[in-house]
């Protein structure tokens, strides 16, 4: 078994619940880069808006991650950036230009549809107690509607193998898992978040995350 990069030092900045810092934690699993945690308290501590936090990430915003002095935020940049520059071989991130763009294209879905509709319906009932709202439900729908189209006579979101755009996917869909979204529904997202869950590097970080946002979550 292949040893973490232990030479290597890399500050993470997050916070274990949010889908996209699980994102991160896995795809360092996967090219074995162990990652300095510095956890960020987003809520009355305010971490992320001190001033030696800002001085990092004017955005102030987490995932953010720091290796001696460069720091980059967005969790999907930090994805690519992890497979292309760790990654034992390119099967992370393939040297493909098509396969690659599709790539991207999950990753925004991800980003743009897949989570943004997970925010706009889940966020309003967990933050501030409010009813769910229909037409965000419909949208969220909409969205693994799409999704199971995209994994149609696929095993893997991109290409034949794994890459970082199901780890993306997959700490997205498993975060609508725990809050009850019903997944069986869609058949071809189902026999791939099956394969993730045999395949996934890093799955146990998941898990702990999902714990972790289950326990600062009521209904």
């Amino acid at each position: 078994m292949r040893e973490y990069t232990c030479q290597i030092e890399i500050d993470l900045y997050y916070r274990t619940g949010l889908a996209h810092c699980r994102s991160v934690l896995m795809t360092a699993k996967a090219v074995y880069v162990n990652l300095n945690l510095k956890p960020i308290i987003l809520r009355n501590g305010d971490d992320h808006l001190k001033p030696e936090f800002l001085k990092i990430n004017p955005q102030h915003t987490i995932p953010t991650l720091v290796e001696n002095g460069f720091a980059l935020w967005e969790s999907r940049a930090i994805l690519i950036y992890l497979a292309e520059q760790y990654g034992i071989n390119d099967t992370l991130d393939p040297n493909c230009p098509q396969i690659r763009a599709i790539i991207n294209q999950r990753l925004y879905f991800d980003m743009g549809t897949l989570q943004q509709r997970f925010a706009d319906y889940f966020y309003p009932k967990i933050i501030s107690k409010e009813p769910g709202n229909p037409e965000s439900l419909k949208k969220i729908k909409e969205a693994f509607d799409f999704l199971d189209i995209f994994l149609d006579g696929q095993n893997y979101a991109a290409c034949k193998s794994l890459t970082i755009a199901d780890i993306a996917l997959f700490a997205t869909v498993s975060t609508f898992e725990v809050c009850k979204f019903d997944i069986t529904k869609y058949e071809n997202v189902m026999r791939w978040y099956n394969l993730c869950k045999k395949t996934m590097p890093g799955l146990e970080l998941n898990q702990q995350g999902l714990e972790d946002f289950k326990k600062n979550v009521t209904w």
